[in-house]
């Protein structure tokens, strides 16, 4: 009876990774720049919610800086949105991404960086260069412009 219950005290769950793509890697597109990021991400996001709520997003690369593919990290509101480290890293080593562009919106449509996205930014850099996941940008988005980190020499 006690090895019974001793055994269900040690059954775990298990986990899986899997990344599937369903771009031929031919047809992924290539950032060069932070005009290239800008245009896939705004190709890609909501339309309807870019100038109401704030959104999190990641691009993922390969080492030719080809797009993987996209992840909404976070959903918040007209002010703000959490964007947990852990779970933005965490993408990045389910895909084995080379490189990632964070990327978020200001519904305000302005386009000065907050300290807390200057610390996030400093954050992901750090943790990304410990997993060797280059951080390549980080880019505010609006509907008629962006910011880039990586252009004004702060990634």
């Amino acid at each position: 009876m006690e090895n019974t219950n001793q055994n269900k005290l040690y059954q775990v769950a298990e986990i899986q990774l899997t990344y599937k793509s369903n771009v031929k890697p031919s047809l992924r597109p290539k950032i060069n720049t932070s005009r290239d990021a800008y245009n896939i991400l705004l190709e890609n996001w909501d339309d309807s919610k870019i100038e109401f709520i704030e959104q999190f997003k990641v691009i993922l690369l390969n080492r030719a800086n080809k797009v993987l593919g996209i992840v909404e990290i976070s959903t918040g509101g007209v002010s703000g949105t959490v964007a947990d480290p852990k779970v933005i890293l965490g993408a990045a080593l389910k895909a084995a991404a080379s490189g990632f562009i964070m990327a978020h919106n200001h519904p305000s449509g302005n386009l000065t960086p907050s300290q807390t996205d200057i610390d996030l930014t400093r954050k992901l850099k750090e943790g990304g260069r410990f997993l060797e996941i280059q951080l390549l940008d980080h880019v505010i988005v609006t509907t008629e412009g962006y910011y880039s980190f990586a252009d004004e020499g702060l990634v």
